[in-house]
């Protein structure tokens, strides 16, 4: 009867041997992360080790050990497991808070390749009432970054994304250092229709419904009393898209909102409203269209201006969703139904 097989001698310490059922052996790659702190640990792990077991679940083909401040992992998830624990304590050193949703978007970035440490620490604006806004995924990253280096940027992607709160954010930051005079906040009022007659009050007062997502953007950075006072003195300016035809607006930042609603004449007229020392951002989402007859503006435009310098589009996933987590499995629900379909 043959000798079972021995394993080899010069194993290096990079590998653990195990045997399978067959006696065979095999080599299952090992990865450590040496944590500089106690401190550091605890928030690596969380409370009752609950951000480990996260983690855990998420790399069936790992096993973790902890022992003291360093993290091991062994199979064959063990690298890009501890890829995620190396981008926490960068993370946890910055001064970043860790929670299950701060993981969650980790995991999925080092398994896209990407790093959460310069994602998840960089800063686009500070809010009025404390704390900063920053991107929560590499989608939205690539998002802000095109908004700063591009005149006109269209950010396309299912709600939830961020798309409009960081375009705010990103039109506050210009109005106060003084790169713009005014913000310019719009959207189709496309649901007007005969309903907008049967609502009280002036036109504004009918079309202000359709505008309230722009002002809870906008409150947010900057306050109710703060925001009142910019537009009582016109530095910001909230209006429906038909205001904007026969205007050329200078040194400007103008956001138009749901721009999946506009008509392909309502896009072209908006897109050559822009001045000189003005940025335009235009968030749409293609799988909305409640426009009637369903003919977009935003829909086959990356066809027609794609090429054009200091423009950019930027089409953000389910993966940059960040409301509660079932908000992105639903949008993948109904992306995996169309496609089907």
């Amino acid at each position: 009867m043959a000798e079972p097989e021995q394993p080899p001698t010069g194993v290096p310490p990079s590998a653990a041997s195990v045997s399978d059922a067959a006696g065979v052996i095999a080599h299952l790659p090992v990865s450590k992360v040496h944590v500089p702190a106690n401190h550091l640990m605890t928030q690596l792990l969380g409370p009752r080790d609950e951000l480990l077991d996260l983690i855990e679940d998420a790399f069936p083909g790992a096993r973790i050990h902890v022992r003291g401040t360093e993290i091991s992992a062994e199979g064959t998830d063990a690298e890009i497991l501890c890829r995620v624990f190396e981008e926490m304590v960068v993370l946890a050193e910055l001064g970043h808070h860790l929670d299950a949703a701060a993981v969650h978007r980790a995991i999925d970035m080092v398994r896209a390749d990407e790093r959460p440490s310069e994602v998840l620490t960089s800063e686009v604006a500070r809010r009025a009432r404390g704390g900063v806004v920053k991107p929560k995924t590499a989608g939205q990253k690539r998002y802000v970054d095109a908004i700063a280096a591009n005149i006109v940027t269209f950010g396309i992607g299912p709600a939830g994304t961020g798309k409009s709160w960081l375009a705010v954010a990103m039109a506050v930051q210009a109005l106060q250092r003084k790169e713009v005079d005014r913000i310019v906040l719009t959207r189709p009022a496309v649901e007007a229709g005969e309903r907008l007659g049967f609502l009280p009050g002036d036109l504004m007062a009918k079309v202000d419904p359709y505008l309230r997502p722009l002002y809870d953007a906008l409150y947010d950075m900057v306050e109710p009393d703060g925001a009142q006072r910019l537009l009582e003195r016109g530095a910001v300016e909230v209006a429906p898209l038909a205001f904007m035809r026969g205007r050329t607006l200078n040194r400007s930042f103008i956001i138009l909102d749901e721009a999946q609603n506009t008509s392909p004449e309502q896009m072209k007229m908006f897109l050559t409203r822009i001045g000189f020392g003005s940025k335009a951002v235009i968030t749409g989402d293609i799988t909305q269209v409640d426009i009637q007859g369903g003919r977009s503006g935003i829909i086959g435009l990356e066809r027609i201006l794609g090429e054009i310098e200091g423009l950019q589009f930027v089409h953000l996933t389910s993966r940059d969703v960040v409301r509660h987590r079932i908000v992105q499995d639903i949008v993948d629900a109904y992306e995996r139904s169309s496609t089907e379909g």
